[in-house]
C-alpha cells in the first residue's frame, strides 16, 4: 500500500522526537520514501546522522543551505512529496502554522504545501490545555490539517495527562489507511484461508500435510496492497504477516478453519480458499501419547466439514468464491469437477506434476478455470506474481458481477 509513496516528514523540538527514527523505518519497511525536514531543536533530541541512516536521504534543517538539492527547497519537496506528516508537533510549531509564520525550513514548507498535512502533536498537558494552543489547533483544523490525537500517559517531565505522541506504529497505520482510501479495493473485505491443518492422534502427533502457507499469505499480502481488509485464517505456519489491513487469525485443525470460515464469510466480500485442509481427522484422538508396541497402532479416520461446500451454499451474490484445487492425476477433470460441486467462481489448480509448483516452493504454475468457462495456465512464477494473476482474475469478477 505504502510501496512508491513519498512523505515529507517533519520533525519538531520535543522529547518525542525519538520516536521518529521507529517510524521512518516502519515506513521505508514498507516500501514508502522519506525525506526528512527537522527544526533546529528537533536535532537537538535525535541527531542527523541517525535520521539520513534511517531515511536513507539528507535531512533538511535550513531554509538556505549550500548543501540543498534545490534554492527553494520547500517548494521542491512540495512537488516531490504526496504527503507532509509533523511528528511530533510542539506547541511551538503549531502556533508557527496557525499564525502564517516562516522562518525555519518546516513552517516554510508548511505554508507552501497543497497537499494533505498530518500533525501528531506532542507537548505537556498544560501546554495543550491552553487557550492559544487550543485556538490554534481550532484554526488548523478548520483549513484541513489532519490531527493525529496525542495520548494520556506518564510525559516526559513526570507529570500524567494528555500530551505524549501517539506510537509509531499506530501513526503508520492512520497513514497506511489514508492511503488505502484511494487504492481501488479499499471498502472490500477479503478471506483468506492458508497453510495446512493438523488433526491430532494423540497429544503429541498429528496428521498433517507439507502446505507452507506461502501462497495464500503472498494472497493476503496482495489484497491489502490493493486496499482491502483481509481476514487471513492461518493454519499452522512459521510465517508472518507485514500488512497492517491483515488481520490475522490462527487456528490449527479443520474444525478450527471451517468455524473461523463460516463466522466471517458474511462479511466478505470475495473468500480465497488457498488452505490444504485436511479431508480427514481422527474419530477418537487418544487422550495419552500412544508407546510403541508390537502390534499395529489403528487410527481411524473420519470425514473433516467441507468449507469449500459449505460457503459456497452461503454464498450470495455478489459475494465472490474462489478455490484451490491440488491434483497429481486427472487435473482439470478433477478440478472442474470440484468448481460445479462447490459452487466456486473459478479455481486455481497447481498440478504436483509440475516441477517448482506445489508445496514449499516460492514458485508455482497455475491454471485458472472459470464457471462460467474457460480455462487459462500461466507459466512458473514467484508466488507473489501468481498472487496478482489471481487477484487480476478476481477483479474482473468485481467489476462485472
Amino acid at each position: 500500500m505504502l510501496k512508491g509513496k513519498r512523505i515529507l516528514l517533519g520533525i519538531s523540538g520535543g522529547i518525542a522526537a525519538y520516536k521518529t527514527p521507529e517510524l521512518i523505518r516502519l515506513f521505508v519497511k514498507a516500501g514508502a520514501e522519506v525525506k526528512v525536514i527537522a527544526t533546529q531543536h528537533a536535532l537537538e533530541f535525535v541527531t542527523r546522522l541517525t535520521l539520513q541512516t534511517v531515511s536513507k536521504n539528507a535531512v533538511y534543517s535550513n531554509t538556505f543551505e549550500e548543501s540543498n538539492d534545490a534554492s527553494t527547497e520547500h517548494i521542491a519537496l512540495n512537488d516531490w512529496a504526496d504527503i507532509l506528516l509533523v511528528a511530533p508537533a510542539t506547541a511551538n510549531i503549531l502556533g508557527k502554522f496557525a499564525g502564517g509564520i516562516a522562518d525555519d525550513a518546516l513552517s516554510t514548507t508548511y505554508l507552501a504545501f497543497e497537499k494533505s498535512v498530518f500533525v501528531a502533536p506532542a507537548m505537556n498537558y498544560k501546554m495543550w490545555d491552553h487557550p492559544a494552543v487550543q485556538e490554534n489547533t481550532k484554526k488548523l483544523h478548520a483549513r484541513g490539517v489532519q490531527f493525529i490525537e496525542s495520548t494520556e500517559g506518564e510525559l516526559a517531565c513526570g507529570d500524567v495527562g494528555k500530551g505524549r505522541m501517539e506510537e509509531p506504529i499506530v501513526i503508520f497505520r492512520i497513514i497506511s489507511d489514508f492511503f488505502a482510501q484511494k487504492l481501488p479495493w479499499s471498502g472490500k473485505t477479503i478471506l483468506i484461508t492458508a497453510g495446512p491443518t493438523y488433526e491430532k492422534i494423540d497429544p503429541v502427533r498429528f496428521i498433517g500435510n507439507y502446505s507452507s502457507g506461502k501462497m495464500g499469505f503472498a494472497l493476503a499480502e496482495a489484497c491489502a496492497n490493493r486496499g482491502a481488509r483481509v481476514k487471513l485464517i492461518a493454519g499452522p505456519v512459521s510465517l508472518k504477516t507485514e500488512h497492517p489491513h491483515i488481520d490475522r487469525i490462527d487456528v490449527e485443525s479443520a474444525a478450527d478453519m471451517f468455524e473461523k470460515a463460516v463466522a466471517f464469510f458474511p462479511a466478505a466480500d470475495a473468500a480465497i480458499l488457498c488452505a490444504a485442509v485436511a479431508d480427514f481427522t481422527p474419530s477418537k484422538p487418544y487422550d495419552s501419547k500412544q508407546k510403541r508396541g508390537e502390534e499395529d497402532l489403528l487410527v481411524q479416520l473420519k470425514p473433516t466439514r467441507d468449507i469449500a461446500a459449505t460457503l459456497g451454499q452461503l454464498k450470495k451474490r455478489p459475494q465472490i468464491l474462489v478455490g484451490f484445487a491440488l491434483e497429481t492425476d486427472a487435473e482439470i477433470q478433477n478440478a472442474q469437477s470440484k468448481l460445479e460441486r462447490k459452487n466456486l467462481d473459478f479455481i486455481v489448480l497447481n498440478s504436483l506434476r509440475n516441477p517448482g509448483a506445489g508445496f514449499q516452493h516460492d514458485t508455482n504454475q497455475i491454471t485458472i478455470l472459470k464457471r462460467e468457462g474457460g480455462e487459462y495456465t500461466f507459466p512458473l512464477k514467484s508466488k507473489k506474481e501468481v498472487a496478482e494473476d489471481i487477484l487480476n482474475e478476481l477483479n474482473n469478477y468485481f467489476i462485472n458481477t
